[in-house]
């Protein structure tokens, strides 16, 4: 594979040696080059290329990862973002959802699962363990839906968002419905537009919560 087909990731953590951990993981595999590392959300905002995937942390000094995902989405807006931290509880996933993340995962990953998260995130999925997912689900389920909150898609555009619920990716949702790669992102593009938001993570938590699927 040429250089200029890996999937360029760039990491967001403050502890050093795990951090470094990371980096040689992702240098030594074929196929990801890491594009930069930094130990805070503002070096990151201000030094980070662009890049495919961020591994972004929580607890950061300075902004944590949740108060600074807008801000690496806003400046890197083709970047997927996936939250690799210790917190599991239902407060930091709905946060990090709300704020646009493309996946979250567990620092306690093993390292061959880590880098088909960030393979699965390039392609477009939604990577998640499948107790962060299950932990997801039924907390958006459990928000009552907003009043007055009707959106209309087309039985096509309702599938598709189905099958991203599901954490399928881009790739596997055309190979599903027999539709070309181009055909999906054109109908999302459509669900993001109905739905006013800018991220997988967040079509999928407003549509659970307002009960679209």
């Amino acid at each position: 594979m040429s250089e200029s087909a890996n999937i360029r990731v760039a990491i967001i953590e403050d502890h050093d040696d795990f951090r470094e951990g990371l980096y040689q993981i992702l240098q030594g595999t074929v196929g990801f080059r890491c594009v930069g590392r930094y130990a805070s959300l503002e070096e990151g905002v201000r030094k980070m290329p662009e890049t495919d995937v961020v591994l972004l942390d929580i607890h950061l000094p300075g902004k944590s990862g949740i108060e600074g995902l807008p801000l690496i989405k806003q400046k890197h807006p083709k970047a997927q973002v996936i939250m690799l931290t210790v917190y599991e509880d239902d407060t930091n996933i709905f946060r990090a959802i709300q704020a646009g993340a493309d996946g979250y995962l567990l620092k306690k990953t093993p390292p061959a699962r880590l880098l088909q998260a960030i393979e699965e995130a390039a392609a477009g999925g939604m990577p998640m363990t499948p107790f962060i997912a299950r932990q997801a689900v039924a907390m958006l389920k459990r928000h009552a839906p907003s009043e007055g909150e009707t959106v209309q898609f087309t039985p096509r555009e309702s599938e598709i968002l189905a099958l991203l619920t599901d954490g399928l990716n881009y790739a596997t949702i055309g190979e599903r419905l027999f539709i070309s790669l181009d055909t999906v992102r054109n109908h999302i593009r459509h669900i993001y537009e109905k739905l006013q938001v800018h991220s997988k993570a967040e079509a999928v938590a407003k549509a659970i919560k307002h009960g679209m699927i």
